[in-house]
């Protein structure tokens, strides 16, 4: 496969992380490969690579408006031409094996050097988002292990699965779970199947490509638990919807938000009935833990479908990210 790179030369590593998770979930036509390396003495460098590379200085402002940052502190940007070579899967034996919590999410390159036991999470960076080297499905990770140690839910939505990854994680914490995963999506679909019939789970999650709550197997939702990595403009469009589909006293996991982008969803999920419990930052990334609060009355759902361009996940076919 031919490409192009395109090299970010940063000398901070929060800054390197915000940038690259920009890189994986903001920028359109996303890279076909990214990597993320320290270079003792030199900062950090991102390896994107394109088929069709924006140009250094749209890249710059893009990134810089993107992420309400100087354009200078995008750092150095450098484009070149690559060998004719597999980067998807050269990127993807460059990828260690990711901790959170209970959780080990690895790549089958890994998988010797990885305890095979529950907490074990195989996914392939390559045809969808969700390897948990992103900051929001690190956190959704992080936010699932602490929840599922403190109660236990029945009921589970995973809206925008990506690689499947997050409603893995929910089965192998509650096997007797009900679990419904969705994104618009249809490859990413396929591949969240095919990744939990590799995790041994494939008949205790149930798959649909649908957009947003609008699906018959929602139409009567009382879910206990919604997990949602998607975006913050439709995470705030379905905030009613997601409200009428949760029991009073549910959880929700939220992701896919910058920092500052968390304001404006926090006080949609408050107006629509959900206080917050914990906002966990990390990469200038949120993810966001709400409960719903109890003496609000549902109303019938609509189930009407809604714009794809409205309910879009930051998962186009390419390595990580959920």
């Amino acid at each position: 496969m031919s490409a192009r790179r395109i090299t970010l030369s940063v000398d901070d590593r929060d800054a390197a992380h915000t940038l690259a998770g920009a890189l994986q979930n903001l920028i359109d036509p996303p890279p076909a490969a990214l990597t993320l390396f320290e270079e003792p003495g030199d900062g950090w460098r991102i390896d994107a690579y394109f088929d069709a590379p924006p140009a250094p200085d749209d890249l710059r402002a893009e990134l810089a408006a993107l992420l309400a940052m100087p354009p200078e502190a995008v750092g150095r940007i450098a484009l070149e031409d690559v060998p004719d070579l597999n980067w998807v899967a050269l990127s993807q034996a460059a990828l260690p094996p990711v901790a959170a919590g209970r959780y080990t999410v690895h790549g089958s390159h890994d998988r010797h050097r990885v305890p095979q036991g529950p907490g074990a999470i195989l996914i392939e960076a390559g045809e969808a988002f969700g390897t948990a080297h992103h900051a929001t499905t690190y956190g959704c990770l992080l936010a699932i292990d602490q929840l599922t140690r403190r109660r236990t839910f029945r009921n589970v939505l995973d809206l925008g699965c990506g690689s499947g990854v997050l409603a893995i994680a929910v089965h192998r914490a509650l096997p007797h779970a009900r679990i419904t995963a969705t994104d618009l999506d249809a490859p990413s679909v396929a591949v969240a199947k095919e990744n939990a019939r590799v995790n041994r789970c494939a008949g205790a999650i149930a798959f649909h490509v649908a957009s947003g709550l609008a699906h018959p197997a929602l139409r009567t939702a009382r879910l206990d638990l919604v997990v949602a990595n998607i975006l913050a403009g439709p995470l705030i469009a379905l905030a009613l919807d997601i409200s009428r589909a949760v029991k009073p006293g549910g959880q929700l996991i939220l992701s896919g938000l910058l920092v500052h982008q968390a304001p404006a969803v926090m006080a949609a999920y408050r107006a629509a009935g959900f206080d917050l419990e914990l906002h966990a930052r990390i990469h200038e990334w949120s993810t966001l833990t709400l409960r719903r609060r109890s003496g609000l009355q549902h109303k019938p759902l609509p189930v009407q479908p809604r714009p794809a361009s409205l309910i879009a996940c930051p998962k186009p076919t390419r390595p990580d990210g959920h």
